[in-house]
């Protein structure tokens, strides 16, 4: 009888190619083999299409990435732990007004104490902007601006909690909040991705957003997904990085089926299935409603790689209601050719794409772009110097 184990392995059938890392599986010895042996087949880490890896440099690509995700998990209980201590003072000090006011609380036995699961906690990321109001001198009828402007904000209230951002959406905003959900990664076993829905309805515009969370600075699996260097090449489109498709919801024993298929484990829907259902829902309430993606960071590379899918589906009426694709910060997401897929399939059915980079901001330069590698971006790029004043850039794949 198959153990649970081998039950669970993925059958790469659905790609041409692959190189999949097994952090779970690593042994000392065969760590530090790699380094000197170009043999893939032998290091039960790895698991290659390929049998050799004869660049040096690709084997201290997958050396560093193995090393990350194994830190990454070994360290992921002090993370959270840390990350909800420094979140939890954070808030303290804000609720009292300041850390003075906070002291003289705190001695007369009055100092209010943060609930994180209420409207007014306010995330690590949060506390970094805590900008509420949408610009008002930005409207509907200025197109991509307004888009722009509305999925910046919805990618910052991303991180915070359900409260937060209902409260944000409906009284601050004045939209419908269509909820925010937990979904599963078959390969980690937990729920790791999280997103919303909100409903931007007029007289001349009916919006529905999908905003995926990036990654949180004290989230190891999230950083797993981001540090995980496998790759999958599927059929016609190019090779496309394993974990932001493991986060967007790969099916761990299939692949990308058309329908989701039940699995005990799973205690939480899978993204990509749970989002396309939900939208065909939505969309089938008016032919006039349309929807955009956004994210931040690896909620950026989710919301490229949602219509990904749906190309690979063919799912025709999702594409033609998909008005647009706003990232900030997205890494980089596959190959050159899945690049110019992308580009070709962005174009025929008319949806924009639009990826906003700050000068100083790392993770657009990740993965690297390099021969080993081969990670590319594509599509139009807005890039802000450390002025803040911005430009557009065209994407061609020699940059």
């Amino acid at each position: 009888m198959e153990t649970q184990a081998e039950t669970r392995e993925c059958d790469k059938g659905f790609s041409r190619s692959y190189m999949i890392l097994k952090p779970e599986e690593l042994k000392f010895f065969d760590l530090f083999r790699i380094l000197f042996s170009s043999n893939l087949e032998d290091r039960k880490f790895v698991d290659s299409s390929s049998e050799t890896a004869e660049s040096f440099r690709y084997r201290w690509l997958i050396f560093v990435s193995i090393v990350a995700q194994k830190f990454m998990m070994f360290t992921s209980k002090p993370m959270s732990w840390m990350g909800s201590v420094i979140e939890m003072w954070l808030n303290l000090v804000s609720i009292n007004q300041n850390f003075f006011v906070l002291i003289m609380n705190l001695i007369r036995g009055k100092a209010e104490m943060p609930d994180k699961d209420s409207e007014k906690f306010i995330s690590f990321i949060g506390n970094m902007d805590k900008r509420m109001k949408l610009d008002s001198s930005i409207k509907p009828a200025d197109g991509c601006r307004y888009y722009s402007a509305l999925s910046m904000m919805a990618s910052k209230a991303s991180y915070e909690n359900r409260a937060y951002i209902e409260t944000i959406v409906r009284d601050h905003w004045k939209m419908e909040y269509l909820g925010f959900y937990d979904h599963w990664n078959d390969y980690q076993e937990k729920a790791t991705t999280q997103l919303f829905f909100l409903r931007d309805k007029g007289d001349d515009h009916d919006t529905i957003v999908v905003a995926f969370r990036g990654t949180e600075p004290f989230d190891a699996d999230a950083w797993c997904s981001d540090f995980d260097l496998s790759w999958y090449e599927l059929p016609d489109m190019g090779k496309i990085h394993g974990g932001f498709m493991k986060a967007l919801g790969l099916q761990k024993n299939i692949g990308w089926p058309m329908e989701c298929k039940e699995d005990e484990i799973r205690k939480e829907p899978l993204a990509y299935y749970y989002i396309r259902d939900k939208l065909k829902a939505l969309l089938s309430e008016s032919e006039a409603t349309k929807y955009i993606l956004t994210g931040h960071s690896l909620g950026g590379t989710l919301a490229i790689l949602f219509p990904a899918i749906l190309f690979f589906h063919e799912e025709k009426l999702l594409l033609q209601r998909l008005e647009g694709v706003y990232t900030y910060g997205q890494p980089r997401v596959g190959d050159e050719k899945f690049g110019n897929y992308m580009e070709s399939k962005l174009e025929e059915h008319k949806i924009r794409y639009f990826r906003f980079v700050y000068c100083n901001d790392m993770v657009p330069r990740l993965p690297y772009d390099d021969k080993d590698l081969m990670f590319k971006h594509f599509g139009t790029c807005i890039y802000y110097n450390r002025h803040y004043q911005g430009k557009v850039i065209i994407f061609f794949f020699w940059y």
